[in-house]
Order: structure tokens, then C-alpha cells, then sequence
């Protein structure tokens, strides 16, 4: 039997919760949390990295430097070690993470740190039809200053397969609930999208929800055949900056975008 699929969420001083997908659709009414991701006319501040299950130096000193300012941060391949959520607990309101794989000692997954808790959490996953490990992705929506909200994905897309029929179902589960929201969107993470098949599979499918990519002009991007791997989406938002940072500590390159709110 399948085992059911859940968020973990952790929050300082609170116990850490479990969140299920179970009959979970959106829009989900809600109460509003006390406060909006962002104040007024500020800028969205991402940061999108996989994380390679912390297993290089140094990756908590990018987080410390890097992402401790974002409103976001949306980290692919990440391990619920201790020190990570400590700091994920220590500079963000909400920290919540997809178990894909069960490590001996920690689960790895996608994890999306924010500074709001989120109105609405959709946890994904989608087994690797050859390897049977999964990936994962995670839906979050956020209120804003305005009568807004932000659709937030965070998504490790999977990696091998033959065809791009599994890689296709992984991304049409997003574009279901993408679809019915009407506010701005973005849509960040490991796309795998190494192959032809695979990049048109994913440009396609951002087309048909209305999804611009962002671009970097010193494109330093982790690449497999030539290919970027990470990308940043977006739709009802103005790209302020964007840049990539070049690090050791991960086998991936982190992101960082800047939004702006349209007035």
C-alpha cells in the first residue's frame, strides 16, 4: 500500500505538525494569518537551491548569507538535519518540507521556508518509475498586502525515466490548481530537464498556464547535456533582479530573484 502523502511543518516554539494532501483542493477558504508575506510595496525576495542533502561544506553559511533576507526560500534535495531547521525555525515564520526519500536519519525533500505562514499547503509526490524513489513538490499560497494571494510551487522534478509521460503527470498535478488561481504565481526548483523532450515538455506546459521563465544574464545554472537544470517561473509579477550565485557547497547553483508587486 502506497503510504499517503504529507508536508511536515516546522514553526518556533510549536510542536512539528503533519500536513496531509488527502481531499485537499484549492481554493480553500481560510483565516487570514496576522501577517502578509510582504509589507507594503515591498520586493519578493526567492532564493531556489537544490541542496544536495547538505553534504558539501559550507551550506549553511550561503543560507546565512543569502537567504535569511528572502521571503522565500525554496530549497530541493533538503535533509531535516537539526542544524536546518534550527535555522529555518531561527529566520522563518513557517518551514515546511515533502519527505521523498527516507534516509536512515532524516527525511529528504523539498522545503519551503517563508516569512508568513501559508493560507494553503499541498504536499506532492511522484515515484521514479525506474530508480522507485520518489520526488517531490509543494504547492503554498501566502496572503499579501492587497486582497492578493501568491501561489508559491516548489518542485524537484523526476529525473529518470523513459519518456516524459511520468515527467508530464508530475507537472499536470501543479497545473491543476495553478489553473484556478487567479493571483500571481511563482513556480521554482529542479526541473531535470536535461533532454529535449523534457525542456519542451516544460515549456509547453508553462505556456499553457500562462508562466514566464526568468532569465539570468551570467547563467551559471547547473547543466546536464548542455541544459539548465533549476528554474524560476513567474506570471502577475515584474522581475526586479536575478542573479546566480557560484558555490561549492552544493552540486547545484543557488537562485536568487527579486519581484515586484505590479501597482
Amino acid at each position: 500500500m502506497r503510504k499517503k502523502t504529507y508536508a511536515v511543518r516546522y514553526s518556533a516554539g510549536q510542536p512539528v505538525e503533519r500536513i496531509f494532501s488527502s481531499g485537499i483542493q484549492y481554493p480553500v477558504m481560510q483565516a487570514l494569518p496576522e501577517e502578509p508575506l510582504l509589507e507594503k510595496n515591498d520586493v519578493l525576495r526567492v532564493l531556489v537551491w537544490n541542496i544536495y542533502k547538505q553534504q558539501r561544506l559550507h551550506w549553511l553559511s550561503v543560507l546565512q548569507n543569502f537567504g535569511k533576507d528572502a521571503h522565500l526560500v525554496l530549497l530541493q534535495e533538503a535533509q531535516s538535519t537539526p542544524e536546518l531547521i534550527r535555522f529555518a525555525t531561527a529566520n522563518y515564520v513557517a518551514t515546511d518540507q515533502v519527505p521523498a526519500v527516507v534516509l536512515p536519519q532524516h527525511p529528504s525533500g523539498v522545503m519551503t521556508q517563508s516569512a508568513a505562514q501559508p493560507l494553503y499547503c499541498c504536499p506532492l509526490r511522484e515515484r521514479e518509475p525506474l530508480l522507485r524513489l520518489s520526488k517531490s513538490a509543494l504547492i503554498t499560497v501566502y496572503a499579501l498586502q492587497s486582497t492578493q494571494q501568491l501561489m508559491v510551487i516548489n518542485i524537484h522534478a523526476i529525473n529518470f525515466s523513459i519518456g516524459v509521460e511520468v515527467y508530464g503527470k508530475q507537472l499536470d498535478a501543479i497545473g491543476e490548481q495553478v489553473k484556478r488561481h487567479a493571483g500571481p504565481v511563482v513556480m521554482a526548483g529542479d526541473f531535470n530537464a536535461w533532454s529535449r523532450q523534457r525542456i519542451n515538455a516544460l515549456y509547453q506546459f508553462a505556456s499553457e498556464i500562462a508562466l514566464r521563465e526568468v532569465r539570468f544574464v551570467d547563467d551559471q545554472r547547473r547543466r546536464t547535456f548542455g541544459r539548465p537544470l533549476d528554474f524560476v517561473f513567474y506570471r502577475g509579477l515584474h522581475v526586479m533582479q536575478s542573479s546566480v550565485l557560484v558555490t561549492q557547497a552544493s552540486d547545484h547553483n543557488p537562485l536568487l530573484v527579486e519581484f515586484q508587486l505590479p501597482a
